[in-house]
């Protein structure tokens, strides 16, 4: 697959021509400036599913990116795709969330519609790579390469000409190189393998209760068990886990590899004219992250301690959205000189969604106690 592998030479450049560095490529360089973003610093204190109130030995929005970009880096290299390509993606892919996960991220979009507007968090994360992160004396933002904040706003799906304005640039109707297409799945298998385990960590359910659910969950935890059988239940937890996780991205790896081979595809352009996505997992794969998905939703998504912190983080969320809009001279400087020159709603939807839940905690106990 080496063939498909996005061409270092063939970049469409960045919007403000640079001097190629002496030691690096263009995408690591896309890499570097996103892991020294500000942006991508405050993920560390960005909700991932289970919030500080509730334990801080759980996944934040920055360790999650980590582990995303693990098994990205992982899946690029065993099918011999572009791996920095890859793992830039991969750790820019969460940028532009909000505070609070994605309870805050419809919170934000909920106060928006009510202007005719919405919030996505890919829109926002290409706002701030493209404006929002002020760095450099000669340009706005990070000055990323066309390939990379076309991945970041395609990453997740596809999309048709003028179906937004901010995305007319990105090759509408076409698919993403083969190295984007990896971080959706990249993604899931991530979230999910974290979220079963943080939920038994939390107590939320027992190995027996995902061995009757899952599909290959009871005979790996039954080989587990034949192999350690003095071990305590959370040490075999694990070790079913990293089992777990291998078959998912090795299914990964498999069902993109057999894809590839059946579609005929021989470039990249190739891979962008192509009908659908080509990254995919196997049958056996997809069927266990299927059936790790609807346990999480049963288990973990509606659990009573997280339903009642989405709540909070809702109401939090809506408050402070309309105080700002009728205090805007609140707002840091920066924020309030950009009421004027967009709508209002917009510049205090970019400044909430900007925010950690810490500093949206310390901000809220100030002005709306």
């Amino acid at each position: 697959m080496e063939r498909l592998r996005y061409p270092i030479d063939a970049l469409r450049g960045r919007k403000y021509p640079e001097a190629p560095h002496r030691y690096r490529n263009e995408f690591q360089r896309d890499r570097d400036r996103i892991v020294h973003a500000r942006a991508f610093r405050r993920l560390e204190d960005k909700t991932q599913v289970f919030g500080e109130r509730l334990s801080d030995h759980f996944r934040n929005r920055l360790t999650h990116t980590i582990e995303v970009s693990q098994i990205a880096r992982t899946l690029a290299v065993s099918l011999g795709l572009a791996e920095d390509f890859t793992e830039a993606l991969a750790l820019a892919h969460d940028i532009g969330h909000p505070p609070f996960a994605h309870a805050g991220e419809e919170a934000l979009d909920r106060c928006m519609r009510a202007f005719g507007d919405s919030f996505d968090h890919n829109v926002h994360a290409l706002h701030i790579v493209e404006s929002f992160e002020v760095r450099y004396a000669r340009f706005p933002g990070l000055n990323l390469t066309f390939e990379v904040r076309e991945g970041m706003v395609k990453h997740s799906r596809d999309f048709a000409p003028g179906e937004r304005v901010e995305f007319d640039e990105y090759l509408p109707g076409l698919r993403p190189p083969l190295e984007a297409q990896l971080i959706d799945l990249a993604d899931e298998v991530a979230y999910n393998s974290a979220d079963l385990d943080d939920g038994f960590s939390a107590g939320l359910f027992n190995m027996e209760e995902i061995g009757a659910a899952l599909p290959h969950y009871a005979e790996l935890a039954a080989e587990i068990l034949y192999q350690f059988p003095g071990a305590p239940e959370k040490v075999r937890f694990q070790e079913v886990l990293r089992r777990l996780i291998d078959l998912l991205v090795s299914g990964l790896i498999e069902g993109t590899a057999q894809s590839v081979q059946s579609s005929g595809v021989d470039s990249v352009e190739d891979v962008r004219r192509y009908p659908h996505r080509l990254v995919t997992m196997t049958q056996a794969a997809a069927d266990t992250n299927r059936g790790l998905k609807t346990f999480l939703y049963g288990h973990v998504y509606s659990s009573p301690a997280l339903v009642e912190e989405r709540v909070r983080a809702c109401e939090g969320i809506e408050r402070m959205f309309r105080f700002f809009l009728d205090h805007p001279d609140e707002m840091p400087d920066g924020h309030a000189e950009r009421i004027g020159l967009m709508p209002a709603h917009r510049v205090v939807c970019d400044y909430i969604a900007g925010m950690t839940d810490g500093f949206f905690r310390r901000t809220a106990a100030r002005l709306l106690a």
